[in-house]
């Protein structure tokens, strides 16, 4: 299998970019992005593209690949509706797009977020936002999954962009295994998220949307 990683330099994408390149299975990885990963390995290729809504001149490099792993985002954080959507809605759907016309069919699977509102008419903002972005996604001709994680815990030195989610981490750092023991539904890892987008692209899954039960599940190869 040979899978494309937008968002490999964030916390999710860092530690899905690590199960990609131990699995014997995968024998490739593009990773897609505006500036290098700093990564060496033999299975990996880097594709460095400014401006990440408009794909038509790099068409001929993002063809040939089974899966597309789409784990870029931004917080919402001091940002406006307007600042928020154009990074979580118009660049993954125009990645989206883009791959659907390279290759109809491809297992296409975005990280969203536990609470996403499916109406896209909420009002929480990034949760209308990202279910404008799941509905946009999952018209499309691809084999579209939408993962809605909530607490991530990193499992092998990942690292968030955020200094907001780092500080958060460290303080719940020492409840994680109690949240996973009391609250398993509500906890996954860096770790469980990368092997279940491996499974769900190599044997698809029940529902479009996968919450975090089904995040847990889908990476130890269940289909809940």
């Amino acid at each position: 299998m040979k899978v494309i990683l937008f968002g490999a330099t964030g916390m999710v994408g860092q530690g899905v970019m690590r199960e990609c390149l131990q699995d014997a299975g995968v024998t490739e990885v593009l990773s897609v992005g505006r500036t290098l990963t700093g990564l060496q390995h033999a299975k990996l290729k880097e594709l460095v593209h400014k401006d990440l809504l408009d794909y038509s001149a790099v068409e001929k490099q993002l063809a040939g690949y089974d899966a597309c792993f789409f784990c870029l985002g931004a917080t919402a954080a001091g940002r406006s509706e307007a600042e928020y959507a154009a990074i979580n809605h118009a660049i993954p759907v125009a990645a989206g797009t883009a791959l659907a016309r390279i290759k109809p069919g491809m297992t296409f699977v975005y990280v969203s977020g536990a609470g996403t509102d499916s109406t896209g008419q909420g009002r929480i903002m990034w949760a209308r936002v990202k279910g404008r972005t799941e509905n946009e996604l999952l018209r499309l001709p691809l084999k579209a999954f939408m993962f809605r994680p909530g607490a991530i815990q990193p499992m092998n030195g990942e690292v968030s962009k955020t200094v907001a989610y780092r500080v958060l981490i460290a303080i719940f750092k020492p409840l994680f295994p109690v949240m996973r023991s009391l609250r398993p539904d509500s906890i996954t890892t860096t770790e469980r998220m990368g092997l279940a987008m491996l499974n769900v692209a190599r044997a698809g899954y029940s529902r479009p949307i996968l919450e975090v039960r089904d995040i847990n599940a889908a990476a130890s190869g269940i289909d809940a």
